[in-house]
């Protein structure tokens, strides 16, 4: 039996059930109605005739006017068409012969005793009727007792039917829809002895018959070779896509073959729309990729703006050299090799590029810092010595102060070395201590302060009162404050200031040095904290050696601190860094 055809069963059923309980309740509450609207009908009417003609009598002497007359005898006849109910017949014969005694003429004994024949009718008829309504209450009662009685059995039943089918026939479609689910999830694990199995004769078994036959083939296919074929081409492309360096592959026609992602990213291409394109048509469209197959030189590194910087890369090109077995005419096989088409690697070279920059540039920075103060050393110690100055004057006393300073600008380079190589090689040591944070400032502020009265800078310092304490090594971070001065005081103008703030955010003491000066361009900006790192000058302020911002990143982040630049062209910059404080 179809699915369609046991769908059709099943609501029919429901719609059976449903209509069959929906005739019962129409049929008792119907009955019931019949049973109500007797009551309110018949007697009732009685009832409002007979008080209709006793209200005439009550409130009107006899003779009545021919206006009661007509009233009283319009009742009376309306009275004797509603004879409803045994004894009623009797009681309005009597009343009707009451009232044509009544009203004629007869002497007044007679009057009264008409009258109270006339009220007994009265009161014979209403006893008849109430009683009836009594009677067909009681009946009616009955009724609807039954009628609630046959309701409720009818509803228990379709109840218990509607909840048997509800439990029940959902299961019809979603078991096996739940037998196929997991039986796909076994195929997906590549279990290919899955098997289902339906003998209902509906549209499930076909399709566990259909579903068992694809099992089968994907089992053959799978231990097929080209199944192996074709997974070990998947793997390779998988490595391929995975590693970091840019391929590209050609076929022996010169078609693209494959390459990953990052060769794809480098050359702006489409990976997969050109695969199988050739690539000599491509190479006209794509600068990059014709220097990459024909390069015009014999220089293999290129330069290729990638991830916002230049990069550079090493180009290698090898040729895939495949066993080739020809037939010959004496019908013997001749083993040769032929070329299968070319591979060509980018290997990014730029960090090595830029440590080999960095590495030259530092050591033309050192020889440079070097060579001053020590050619000043050796002067200031000849003209120490030269008899002419005579014993230790002034003059010799400022020597002596120009000695002490350059020896202390080649302390600052010396230490600065240290520093790198105690980072470089995980040596970094710290000596923590509880630390107010302005002495750490004006730690600083001292050892900068000759430097900001030579250019009429005024640093001023805004720390707020009754800072709690960090756990600090004080020199090194005032090392970190010394080196935010000595750039601050560097790259501002002559009787300008520096605005140093210390206050407390949150759970941090934060400390910035702010000055008015060029400020920094934002592409910059990112790539202050690195090493060797120096931002473009044009040429009137010193360069350092680019390892001050580095080395004071190390610093605070050793420290649990965070260290970060804010600046804009023309608004000056401001160096921060913040200390979690001591709870």
């Amino acid at each position: 039996m179809k699915i369609k055809t046991k769908l059709r069963l099943g609501f029919g059923f429901l719609f059976i059930i449903v209509l069959s309980f929906g005739l019962i309740a129409v049929f008792f509450l119907n009955e019931l109605s019949d049973k109500s609207k007797v009551i309110l009908k018949d007697n009732y009417k009685s009832l409002k005739y007979v008080a209709a003609m006793r209200n005439i009598i009550d409130q009107n002497q006899f003779p009545l006017n021919s206006q009661q007359e007509t009233l009283f005898s319009e009742n009376l006849k309306n009275e004797g068409k509603n004879i409803t109910e045994p004894g009623e017949k009797a009681a309005f014969n009597q009343l009707e012969t009451a009232f044509t005694q009544l009203n004629g003429t007869p002497p007044s004994t007679s009057k009264e005793h008409t009258i109270r024949d006339l009220r007994i009718a009265f009161q014979n008829i209403e006893q008849v009727n109430m009683k009836a309504i009594y009677d067909k209450n009681e009946l009616a009662n009955q009724a609807s007792s039954r009628a609630n009685l046959y309701i409720m059995i009818a509803a228990t039943l379709s109840f218990i039917i509607l909840f048997t089918f509800i439990v029940n026939f959902p299961g019809f479609v979603a078991n096996p829809l739940a037998e196929f689910s997991a039986a796909i999830k076994q195929i997906s694990r590549k279990n290919y002895k899955q098997r289902l199995h339906f003998e209902n004769g509906d549209e499930f078994t076909e399709l566990a018959d259909s579903f068992n036959g694809m099992v089968l083939k994907l089992n053959e296919w799978e231990n097929s070779n080209l199944s192996k074929i074709k997974s070990e081409k998947s793997r390779i492309e998988a490595i391929i896509a995975q590693m970091q360096d840019a391929i590209i592959g050609l076929n022996e026609k010169g078609e693209v073959l494959f390459l990953n992602h990052l060769a794809a990213k480098l050359m702006n291409l489409d990976e997969d729309k050109i695969i199988g394109q050739n690539v000599a048509e491509l190479m006209q469209k794509n600068e990059l990729l014709k220097r990459i197959i024909k390069p015009e030189t014999d220089d293999k590194t290129l330069k290729i703006y990638a991830d916002d910087k230049e990069s550079y890369f090493l180009l290698e090109n090898r040729e895939i050299i495949i066993p080739n077995y020809e037939e010959q005419e004496e019908k013997t096989l001749i083993e040769s090799s032929k070329s299968a088409g070319s591979v060509y690697i980018l290997k990014n070279i730029t960090q090595f590029k830029e440590l080999d920059e960095a590495k030259t540039n530092f050591i033309a920075t050192v020889s440079h810092e070097l060579k001053t103060p020590l050619s000043s050393i050796k002067m200031s110690l000849k003209l120490l010595n030269d008899e002419r100055v005579g014993s230790m004057n002034e003059e010799q006393h400022e020597l002596l102060n120009h000695i002490k300073e350059d020896s202390d600008r080649l302390l600052k380079i010396t230490s600065e070395l240290l520093d790198l190589s105690q980072v470089e090689t995980g040596n970094l040591k710290l000596t923590f201590a509880l630390t107010k944070p302005e002495d750490i400032v004006q730690y600083a502020i001292d050892a900068v302060k000759f430097q900001a009265e030579q250019k009429s800078i005024k640093l001023e310092l805004n720390c707020d009162n009754n800072l709690p304490h960090v756990n600090a090594d004080i020199q090194k971070t005032a090392w970190v404050m010394v080196n935010f001065l000595s750039n601050a005081l560097r790259y501002s103008s002559e009787k300008s200031k520096v605005v140093i703030d210390v206050l407390q955010k949150d759970d941090f003491i934060e400390f910035s040095v702010q000055d008015f000066g060029k400020g920094i361009d934002e592409k910059y900006q990112k790539r202050l904290f690195d090493r060797y790192f120096q931002v473009p000058t044009d040429g009137q302020n010193k360069s350092g050696s680019g390892l001050g911002l580095a080395i004071s990143k190390d610093f605070i982040e050793a420290e649990q601190g965070k260290i970060w630049v804010v600046s804009a062209i023309g608004e000056g910059s401001k160096f921060c860094f913040n200390l979690p404080v001591v709870a």
